[in-house]
């Protein structure tokens, strides 16, 4: 359903459960960026207004779940760890050219929303099939099913603002160079790394 090209290989649920406090915070600063880029589509793009109120919809969802994430953070006996940078992030951002038009812009944005989503939901299924903290695994398990509506959303938009042959063959094209960069992840007790 998610079209991602690479699966994530199981083995990273080992990684993660080793350091339960690090995915912890690394998800918790993921539902913080993803409110802010909610936030960012809002500004650049406010004449869009099935955009401005789906995303107003999206900060208020993104920052219950950082509260949800802060909240298990807080239970455990822990404190919110320092932000890292998203090197999953960092690197797809790479994959479009720079310049064009706004509605080009608008269309990349939204694709890599779409992809994050899509990777955060293939993450969280794999975190509620095979962890051992039955509770977390419960907990990923819920959030996996808002990764998907928010994945199909932000596809939904791109298709709808553009040209849908060529948003189709763009998204296949961002599939394919994210399966590439994930060769080289999943060795990380991280969302995305």
């Amino acid at each position: 359903m998610l079209g991602l090209k690479l699966p994530t290989d199981p083995r990273w649920v080992n990684i993660v459960e080793k350091n339960i406090e690090e995915i912890l915070t690394d998800h918790a600063f993921c539902e913080q960026k993803a409110a802010s880029m909610a936030i960012s589509l809002i500004v650049q793009f406010p004449e869009h207004t099935e955009l401005v109120q789906a995303m107003t919809a999206l900060v208020k969802e993104e920052i219950s779940h950082f509260k949800m994430v802060h909240d298990k953070i807080v239970e455990r006996g822990w404190a919110l760890g320092r932000e890292r940078k998203d090197e999953y992030v960092n690197k797809l951002m790479q994959f479009f050219p720079k310049g064009g038009s706004r509605t080009t812009h608008l269309i990349q944005k939204l694709l890599y929303a779409a992809l994050i989503e899509a990777r955060s939901c293939e993450r969280f299924r794999l975190l509620s099939e095979e962890l051992n903290d039955r509770e977390l695994a419960e907990f990923y398990r819920k959030l996996m099913v808002s990764e998907a509506n928010h994945y199909t959303m932000f596809l939904k938009f791109a298709r709808q603002y553009g040209d849908r042959e060529e948003v189709d063959r763009k998204w296949q094209e961002l599939l394919d160079y994210e399966a590439e960069i994930m060769k080289d992840l999943g060795t990380k007790e991280t969302i995305h790394g």
